[in-house]
């Protein structure tokens, strides 16, 4: 299902189970598969890549083609506004929380927080940014969009409005 003023951009792949919230925007070449689920607003960039499989294979250990009865689909879930850089790569099942940002190239193993900035292989955590896009500033106890000045903050590895 795919929601209203969505752009899919050319090569995308989206499954026949995957769920597209409202105004995201999915770019060339991307592959999400079922049964992942994109909230409202989110961007997949270039030729990044939604997972679904634990355990790949291509036969079982007798040698026969697996079948779609051989395994259990599991999906991503990006929570609204979230964005997916260019060549990562979300390996399900994970949850990427709303507004953060998955730089390019980026391998997702484990759950990304809201507002969270990652980036690496394996990726890890290096700042939060805001719905802008923009990277926050640290001052004092507080995080600043300088975009917008809208201000955050942490408790316990979580990032909320102020």
């Amino acid at each position: 299902m795919i929601g209203e003023q969505c752009t899919i951009g050319r090569g995308a792949y989206v499954g026949t189970g995957v769920v597209v919230g409202d105004r995201c925007k999915i770019q060339n070449l991307a592959l999400v598969y079922e049964p992942a689920t994109l909230e409202d607003g989110v961007f997949i960039g270039p030729s990044a890549v939604l997972t679904n499989d634990l355990h790949p294979r291509a036969i079982n250990e007798d040698g026969s083609v697996k079948s779609a009865d051989d395994w259990e689909a599991v999906g991503v879930i990006i929570r609204r506004g979230a964005a997916i850089g260019a060549r990562a790569v979300c390996v399900a099942p994970v949850t990427i929380g709303e507004w953060a940002t998955i730089a390019a190239g980026a391998v997702v193993i484990r759950d990304v927080p809201a507002y969270a900035l990652v980036a690496g292989v394996p990726a890890r955590q290096i700042g939060w940014v805001g719905p802008a896009g923009r990277r926050l500033e640290a001052r004092g106890d507080r995080f600043v969009c300088p975009v917008t000045g809208d201000e955050f903050l942490e408790n316990e590895g979580a990032l909320a409005r102020a």
